[in-house]
């Protein structure tokens, strides 16, 4: 059980820290960087996710202000041992002219895994949002196959209290077998999801596609909102790919956690 309660706003020129809550497994760090934006690292001192666990991590981005967060290491999902899916909320909410980053690191989902999260995005006026959630079927190196995973991912982005973005991805069963199907996965064994929204996002679309690999694709789905998918073999090759569209959206290097 974790929760991280974070609240970030403009003071003296800089975004800062203006309140903290950390309890549980869940704890954050916040390197000290040269950049426009606050950086925050957070961890699962419990070293991965299992039935009937509960994560919630919220973070409230003043007007104006910037907040890079992501994870210190790659998540784990574990076997579920009852019906009790392992359970992470996150809500991110960003006033007028802020902007949040949400770049965890993947997901390794084991056999057996059972996993529901929800991610919900707030933007105010003028409000920017670059959102990642990736995810990896086991760990190739060590011969693992996910014949059984129960995983539910929902994303909602809203803009002034409307929704505008709403994703829904399911397993039940075999996730090999399903990820094998060539109008599925083609048997891509990693995947990522990419959202940015904001006011300026139409520009990005050509020059995005133009870093994404046959296995990707990108769309301007409604006004202030693009999005992609990747697919790829394992994880390495996902980060290849996903590493220079998101510093294409960013205008900054990734956080030194994500460096390959």
């Amino acid at each position: 059980m974790g929760e991280l309660r974070l609240k970030v706003a403009v003071r003296d020129g800089a975004t800062r820290i203006s309140g903290l809550r950390q309890q549980g497994s869940l704890k954050a760090l916040f390197p000290h960087g040269a950049g426009p934006a606050l950086e925050a690292v957070f961890l699962n001192t419990a070293g991965g996710l299992t039935g009937g666990d509960r994560m919630r991590i919220a973070a409230e981005v003043g007007p104006g202000a910037r907040v890079v967060i992501s994870s210190q290491a790659a998540e784990r999902a574990y076997r579920a041992r009852g019906p009790v899916p392992a359970r992470v909320q996150v809500t991110l909410d960003v006033a007028a002219g802020g902007r949040v980053d949400w770049l965890p690191q993947e997901t390794i989902l084991f056999d057996g895994a059972a996993l529901e999260r929800r991610l919900v995005v707030d933007l105010g006026t003028g409000a920017r949002a670059l959102i990642v959630e990736s995810a990896i079927l086991g760990r190739e190196a060590m011969g693992e196959t996910v014949r059984q995973l129960r995983l539910s991912d929902r994303w909602e982005i809203r803009q002034a209290g409307r929704i505008v973005f709403a994703d829904a991805l399911r397993f039940g069963g075999d996730a090999a077998a399903l990820m094998a199907w060539p109008g599925i996965g083609s048997g891509a064994r990693a995947w990522a999801g990419l959202i940015f929204a904001g006011p300026d996002t139409a520009g990005f679309l050509d020059p995005v596609r133009a870093l994404l690999p046959s296995t990707a694709g990108a769309s301007l789905v409604r006004e202030g909102i693009l999005f992609v998918r990747i697919l790829a073999q394992d994880g390495f090759v996902l980060r290849q790919s996903l590493i220079p569209v998101i510093e294409r959206l960013s205008g900054a290097a990734l956080p030194k956690v994500w460096r390959l």
